[in-house]
């Protein structure tokens, strides 16, 4: 990690570094980028995404595998979870329940979002979906995450 990565990460807030990375000033993480899965957007408690399958996230038969759509709304819950903190904190994911509703297809831009719904200390409650472009919910999630303790003195290790 870079100095400049070190030092950004000591002085901004949770938000800020979920928007530091949408805005490229610190790397996105590698799986995000092999998917195709961006923040697009971050308040204290809510976080937004943009995804575009990449063919390499589909099944045999065209169509975006369970398992990516559930690291797409891994991902997304984990960072509504760390978006509440004072200081940015990785989350682990004690429960993620999914219902996959309609078919989720390459070359489509769909908008990912999670909120937080419990804020707790140990266990943060969060929902997210996936949204199609016009608008129709093809998957969502209900979660519990809790804050991964072995980063709350620095950062986790991102990409060069």
């Amino acid at each position: 990690m870079s100095e400049m990565t070190v030092e950004m990460w000591d002085r901004l807030s949770a938000v800020e570094v979920i928007e530091a990375m949408r805005d490229g000033a610190l790397p996105r993480w590698p799986q995000d980028e092999l998917i195709g899965l961006w923040a697009a957007g971050a308040k204290p408690g809510v976080v937004e995404m943009r995804w575009e399958p990449t063919p390499e996230a589909c099944n045999p038969a065209g169509a975006a595998h369970g398992g990516y759509i559930a690291m797409v709304l891994d991902n997304a819950v984990c960072l509504a979870g760390a978006s509440i903190g004072e200081r940015f904190v990785p989350q682990l994911t004690l429960s993620l329940n999914i219902d996959y509703l309609r078919a989720i297809l390459p070359g489509a831009a769909y908008a990912v979002r999670a909120e937080v719904v419990h804020p707790g200390k140990s266990r943060i409650v969060v929902n997210g979906t996936i949204t199609d472009p016009s608008g129709r919910t093809a998957a969502q999630a209900h979660a519990a995450v809790t804050p991964n303790r072995a980063f709350t003195a620095g950062p986790p290790p991102m990409p060069a």
